[in-house]
Parts: structure tokens; sequence; C-alpha cells
């Protein structure tokens, strides 16, 4: 399907994924990531996943359609310990041959969160240094990036579209942008997709472990981010093309990053 032509009065990657995004409307999440994965127009992609609630399906996706795609992890090293096995085992159950833990570089932890203690009195810095700074630097290789966020995920998230410009340096592609709940659990009861242990523990979204808490019923999915706080997003992620919370660091300051590659077995 050819994409409708740009709008020229929006700057040149916002106007791409506003044609990508009248041409792709009413297609099914497939559909989305099959484009955004073999169309050159879009340039060169790596799936970022947390390995958390929900990341299973996509990353099924990935892996039916083009199981050598970069899949970026960023290991903050505060995760739980249930987080990190489940990357493992699902790396090598969907034989996803290009797994990439991102982590922050040693010197800078030491420097700015020596005792492993940032989180207790400023979150958003803590993300920085452990999340936001290690995947920017990531993704420079890159001309765009994949993601599992959708609608009915928050308010933070409720209008986010399939494509979209993320500060005119790099398209995101959310391909699940329009699925509800009930489409991620018929998805992943159909394919016989493993879960991640702690949803069943009451964690319908899983971030590190000492700033993710279980949802009572009845709560918004992310309640247990942070809980306590205004924080919403761990600032990895842009909406409009703004950061939702926390600056993204200029690139100059975002060169702490050791990074591994690892082959699934």
């Amino acid at each position: 399907m050819n994409a409708l032509l740009p709008d020229p009065a929006l700057p040149p990657l916002a106007a791409k994924a506003a044609s990508l995004n009248a041409s792709y409307r009413h297609h099914s999440a497939t559909d989305v990531l099959v484009r955004a994965l073999k169309d050159p127009e879009v340039g060169r992609l790596a799936l970022v996943s947390s390995f958390g609630a929900e990341s299973v399906v996509l990353l099924h996706l990935v892996s039916v359609i083009a199981p050598h795609t970069p899949v970026l992890f960023i290991d903050t090293q505060m995760l739980f310990p249930e987080t990190l096995a489940y990357q493992r085992n699902l790396a090598a159950r969907l034989a996803l041959t290009d797994i990439r833990v991102i982590r922050a570089d040693a010197g800078e932890v030491w420097r700015d969160d020596p005792d492993g203690t940032l989180h207790q009195f400023n979150t958003d810095a803590c993300c920085t240094l452990r999340k936001t700074v290690p995947l920017e630097r990531a993704l420079r290789g890159f001309d765009g990036w994949i993601t599992g966020r959708k609608r009915f995920q928050g308010t933070t998230r409720a209008a986010i579209e399939f494509f979209e410009s993320e500060e005119e340096k790099r398209l995101k592609v959310n391909p699940l942008a329009h699925w509800g709940r009930d489409d991620l659990e018929d998805y992943i009861v159909n394919n016989r997709l493993p879960r991640h242990p702690l949803v069943a523990r009451g964690y319908p979204s899983i971030g590190c472990a000492p700033c993710t808490s279980p949802v009572k019923p009845g709560e918004d999915p992310r309640a247990g981010r942070w809980r306590g706080s205004a924080k919403q997003e761990c600032g990895i992620h842009f909406v409009g093309g703004k950061v939702v919370r926390g600056p993204l660091p200029h690139p100059d300051q975002a060169d702490g990053l050791t990074a591994t590659k690892e082959t699934a077995a």
C-alpha cells in the first residue's frame, strides 16, 4: 500500500508518521508491524522490550515476522529476579537471535547512585541514569524503534498512534496501540504463550522492583508504578514530540552505556 502524500506543513519525520497513520488507520497490528519491519522507507528498526507483563505478545509477533530483529532489553540492575529469568527463558523459547542487554555505565552509576538509593528521593534522575541515557545511546544506530505501548494503559497513552515522530530524530512504531486487554489475553491464550510470573501475583505493569507494587482490582493498570507520586512514565517515551516525564539528556551526556549482545539458544 502506498502512503498518502506527506503534509508539507509538518516537519519531515512527523509528516511521514502522519502519512503512515493515514494509510494504516484501519489495519491490524500485524499489517503495521510487517510494514515497519519490511519497508525501506521506514528504515532500520529495533524492538525495545521490558519483558514485562504484556511483552510476550509483541515479542511473539516479531519472532514470527522477523526473528532476527534486534531486541533491546534495558537491565536497570534493579529489576525483579523474575523478570531477568523470564527474559532469558522467553528469548530462547521464541528463538529471538539478536537480544541486546543494555545497562548503564558502571562508572556513572557509581558517581550518581553509589548506594543504590537514588530512586528513593529522585525517581526521574534514577530513570534517566538507568533507562533513558542507555537507551538513547543504544538507539543511535537505528532509524526508529518498536514499542508495546497501548492506549488503554493510561491517560498519558490514550492518544498514541501507530507511528510517531520522536523529536524528528527517529520514528516510533506502536503496532499494538489500538489493542485492548481482551485482545492481549486472547492472543496469549490462543498462542499458548508463557506469562510473566508476577502477573499472577497482581502486577499488570512491571518495572523496577523498588518502584513497582501490586495493583488492586479496579485500579489503573499502571497504578503500581511509582505509587504515591505524580510520576507516570520513566522518560523513555514521548507523546507529541515531548517527553512525558523527565528530560532526555543531550546526546553528549548520553555516553554511559555498556551493551552486551546475547544469542538466544
